[in-house]
């Protein structure tokens, strides 16, 4: 049994959902080629990622993991809140990110990881 087939189905999905995507094929390889080049290149710089507080993956990927993107989101959400405190019913988004991530974690490695935050909250 495959593991890694909700991923490849959510990546399918954002390639089908593309404004340029052709549903009634290509009319050479070579432009099959050149579509999905472009595709791939969009997907790394310029799609943001929810699943990585809103990075790219070459962003997530870089020497400082996206950190200063991540720095000055946090400031303009606390800015915003100090100015508008009547828009926020919580705290404002977390923008952190894991230093360590899974494609398929192990429930027991989930679960090491989240004792692991636990004890360095304190």
């Amino acid at each position: 049994m495959s593991n890694d087939n909700p991923f490849a189905e959510s990546l399918f999905k954002t390639l089908k959902n593309r404004c340029n995507y052709q549903p009634k094929g290509f009319s050479s390889l070579e432009e099959a080629r050149k579509w999905v080049y472009n595709f791939v290149e969009w997907y790394n710089n310029n799609h943001r990622h929810s699943g990585i507080s809103f990075l790219t993956p070459n962003q997530r990927h870089a020497s400082d993991h996206g950190l200063n993107a991540l720095k000055k989101r946090e400031l303009v959400c606390k800015s915003a809140k100090l100015k508008h405190p009547e828009r926020w019913t919580t705290t404002t988004r977390n923008w952190s990110i894991e230093d360590r991530v899974y494609l398929n974690p192990d429930k027991s490695e989930e679960s090491d990881t989240k004792k692991d935050q636990g004890a360095n909250a304190s």
